[in-house]
């Protein structure tokens, strides 16, 4: 690989997803920098930073994935390690933000722990965000440093587009997701459809109604997270039986929880395609799921944030 000549840039990674950081240091072209993530007995987090990042731009990659709240303390010790090591900026690469469902005070009560969260980031010492896809655009404005969102969908697109896929329609899953849906058909010049559901409880989900033609079509479900995939194995059979040829479905996270697997694999899914924001286990990587990378788009961004250009390019 071509390096690329500034000792000042340095990318770190912890325990969530060390596999994306590589992918990622591949195509900036600078090496991973050096730290140890070690637990006390009593499963306390120790980081220690191997080389001296004083006075350097430092890139720290850590999604907040399963287990979610091991991986944000890690990333917070990190933040907090960077700043006392005098490094001149921390920028914190959340390929998957975890919290993000939590946006917004559904019911009395509840906490806004995606607010929570970027406040802990921000406290810690994070001096800017960068990060794909999120739940909600609006968590951008629970930061009061620079936050840039990545879209998955060129990549996902670009894929289907590569497939000769005929008669497509986009389907959003639910009301909340129809600009993600919009976005992906705008880009392969197709129709969309809303999948009109009712959720009674966390994870359990009811499809209602579907709006728009879908008969004699391919349709591709298009979601940021699958999380237990009862609302995509609903989904799925749903456009079935109004007379959907075949099923497809993309989802920039696959947080893949609980049954979703075997969910996957009785559904009428020909194809689940998602990114590696969150690393898959073995157990996790059946034939049905297509994981794409989105290393060279997160590298993309961290150059351009280090030489000061415009990053907003990358944001479609």
């Amino acid at each position: 690989m071509s390096m690329y000549n500034d000792p000042t840039l340095k990318i770190f990674t912890l325990n969530s997803n060390p596999k994306l950081a590589e992918e990622i240091v591949k195509h900036v072209g600078v090496e991973l920098s050096e730290t140890s993530v070690k637990r006390f007995s009593d499963g306390e987090v120790q980081v220690n930073i191997e080389e001296s990042i004083r006075g350097c731009d430092v890139y720290l990659v850590q999604s907040t994935s399963e287990p979610a709240n091991e991986h944000l303390m890690e990333l917070l010790i990190m933040i907090d390690a960077c700043k006392r090591a005098s490094a001149k900026t921390v920028n914190v690469v959340i390929p998957y933000y975890g919290y993000a469902r939590q946006d917004r005070k559904a019911r009395s009560r509840e906490p806004i722990t995606s607010k929570l969260i970027a406040n802990l980031l921000e406290n810690a010492g994070a001096t800017r965000i960068l990060t794909l896809d999120l739940h909600a655009s609006q968590i951008q404005g629970f930061f009061d440093v620079p936050v840039d969102q990545l879209l998955a969908t060129p990549r996902f697109a670009s894929y289907f587009k590569e497939k000769n896929l005929e008669d497509i329609v986009v389907v959003s899953p639910d009301h909340g997701g129809v600009v993600r849906a919009r976005q992906m058909a705008d880009r392969l010049d197709a129709p969309i459809a809303i999948i009109d559901k009712r959720r009674p409880r966390p994870n359990v989900a009811e499809v209602m109604n579907i709006v728009g033609e879908i008969e004699g079509k391919t349709a591709i479900i298009v979601d940021d997270i699958i999380d237990t995939a009862g609302t995509l194995q609903l989904a799925a059979e749903a456009l079935i039986e109004k007379g959907a040829q075949r099923v497809y479905a993309s989802c920039t996270h696959p947080v893949l929880s609980g049954p979703a697997i075997s969910r996957v694999q009785e559904s009428k899914l020909e194809e689940l395609v998602v990114t590696n924001t969150i690393a898959l286990p073995e157990e996790k990587q059946i034939p049905q799921i297509t994981q794409l990378s989105v290393g060279s788009l997160i590298a993309d961004a961290i150059i351009r944030v280090h030489e000061q250009t415009s990053v907003s390019s990358l944001f479609n």
